[in-house]
C-alpha cells in the first residue's frame, strides 16, 4: 500500500488531463446523481473505436512500419527541405494514425537529426511546426483526431461531406505551413551532417526481417483498414470488429494490449460521464442551451483553453447547431496554447524528455509562432462559417 500511493501520484501528476477528467466526473456525479441514463449517454462505439485506433497504431509502432519513409530523411542535406520533410510527414501521416501519433513518430526523430547536424537552435520552431501540422493536417478526416471521431460518429454527416467541408481549412493550412518553414530560413539554408546511424534516424532499435515480423506488420495494416473500414462505413456491427481486433491482438502480439493508452480512454470516459451529467442538469442543460448554439465558434475555442479540445467536445455537441462552426472553433483551438490539444501536450512531454527543465522555453516559442498562425486563420475561418 505505501508503494501504491506515490505511484497513483505519479501518474495523476504526470497526466494532468486525466486528473482534470475524474475531478470533473466526480463532481458533476453530485450536481446530477448517477442513474441508467447516464450510462445509456456515454459514447461507448467512439470508447470502442478509440481503442480500437489507439492498439492498432501502438503495433504500428512497435513494428517500424513507418521506418522506409522515416529513412529518407537521411539524405536530405538542406535544413530547410529536411524541415519540409519532416513537417509534411507530420501533415499527412496525422490524417490516418491521428494528430498525436504522428508526433509520437517525428519529434524523437527530428530533435536527434537536428541535433546531430549540429542545427539545435531550429529545434523549437521545427517542433511548433510539426505540432501545428499536426492539429492541422489531422482535421480534413473523421479519424485524424479524437474530437472528430466523436463528432463524425454522433453527427451522422457522411466522409465526403465531412471531407470537403474541412479541405479549405487543411488546403490553406498547408501553404501557410509553407511560408512559415520558408521565413525561418530566410536568411539562408544550412546544411546538415550527413552521418546518422541508421538506428538512430528511426529512434528504434533495428527489427530483424524474420518471418514472424513480417506477419504482424501485415496483420497491423490488415486491422488498420477493418478499424477505418467499421469507421467510415458506421457499421452496426462495431462490437464484432471490436471483438476481432481484440481477440487478433491476444493471440498475435498480446504485449500491445498492455501499451495501449488506456489512460486516454479512461480519460475520455470521464469526460464522457460529466458531458451527460450536466447535460441531465436541467439548470446547466438550459444556460449551455441558450449560450452555445449560434456561438460554436468562439466556445469551442475558449472552453478548449480550460479543458482541452477533445473533452470540450463532448461537452459542447449536445447544444450545438452549427457543426461546421463547431469543428473549425475545435481544430484551430490548439493553436492558442498548450492546453488547447492532447496533442500539443503530448510535444511538451517529448521535448521535456530530451531538455529536461526547458519546458518553459518549449511552451514560449510555441505560444507565439502557433498564436501567429491562429491569427491568421481565424478570420477566414469565420467568414466560411458565415457564407458557407
Amino acid at each position: 500500500m505505501n508503494k501504491f500511493f506515490p505511484w497513483l501520484k505519479k501518474i495523476f501528476i504526470k497526466d494532468i488531463m486525466l486528473s482534470v477528467s475524474l475531478l470533473a466526473a466526480a463532481i458533476s456525479l453530485f450536481i446530477t446523481p448517477p442513474s441508467k441514463e447516464l450510462l445509456n449517454d456515454i459514447n461507448w462505439r467512439t470508447l470502442a473505436t478509440l481503442f480500437m485506433l489507439l492498439s492498432v497504431l501502438e503495433g504500428f509502432k512497435s513494428e517500424n512500419i513507418f521506418e522506409p519513409v522515416l529513412r529518407r530523411a537521411k539524405n536530405l542535406s538542406s535544413i530547410k527541405n529536411l524541415t519540409l520533410f519532416l513537417v509534411f510527414g507530420v501533415f499527412f501521416t496525422s490524417m490516418f494514425v491521428t494528430n498525436d501519433v504522428s508526433l509520437i513518430i517525428f519529434v524523437p526523430l527530428t530533435i536527434i537529426l537536428f541535433r546531430q547536424g549540429g542545427n539545435e537552435k531550429f529545434i523549437l520552431p521545427v517542433l511548433t511546426f510539426e505540432n501545428i501540422a499536426a492539429i492541422r493536417g489531422s482535421l480534413l478526416m473523421p479519424f485524424g483526431s479524437p474530437q472528430n471521431l466523436f463528432l463524425y460518429a454522433k453527427s451522422g454527416i457522411s466522409t465526403p461531406d465531412f471531407i470537403l467541408m474541412m479541405l479549405p481549412l487543411w488546403i490553406f493550412s498547408a501553404g501557410l505551413l509553407f511560408v512559415f518553414v520558408s521565413v525561418l530560413y530566410r536568411k539562408g539554408k544550412p546544411q546538415i551532417s550527413n552521418n546518422h546511424n541508421s538506428s538512430d534516424v528511426t529512434g528504434a532499435e533495428n527489427t530483424s526481417n524474420s518471418k514472424a515480423h513480417n506477419l504482424r506488420k501485415l496483420m497491423y495494416q490488415l486491422l488498420f483498414v477493418l478499424v477505418v473500414a467499421s469507421i467510415v462505413t458506421r457499421t452496426h456491427y462495431y462490437p464484432v470488429v471490436l471483438g476481432i481486433v481484440f481477440l487478433t491482438l491476444l493471440i498475435g502480439d498480446r504485449k500491445i494490449l498492455l501499451k495501449t493508452d488506456y489512460v486516454l480512454l479512461l480519460t475520455f470516459l470521464c469526460f464522457f460521464t460529466f458531458s451527460s451529467s450536466i447535460c441531465r442538469h436541467p439548470a446547466i442543460s438550459k444556460f449551455l442551451s441558450d449560450s452555445v448554439a449560434g456561438h460554436e465558434y468562439i466556445w469551442s475555442i475558449l472552453l478548449s483553453q480550460i479543458i482541452s479540445n477533445v473533452p470540450a467536445s463532448i461537452v459542447l455537441y449536445p447544444f450545438s447547431t452549427n457543426l461546421r462552426a463547431l469543428l473549425y472553433g475545435l481544430d484551430s483551438a490548439g493553436l492558442c496554447s498548450i492546453i488547447g490539444s492532447l496533442a500539443s501536450v503530448i510535444n511538451l512531454r517529448l521535448y521535456i524528455r530530451e531538455y529536461p527543465g526547458k519546458g518553459l522555453s518549449f511552451i514560449k516559442s510555441f505560444t507565439w509562432i502557433s498564436l501567429v498562425f491562429f491569427a491568421i486563420v481565424v478570420l477566414p475561418q469565420l467568414w466560411l462559417i458565415k457564407v458557407l
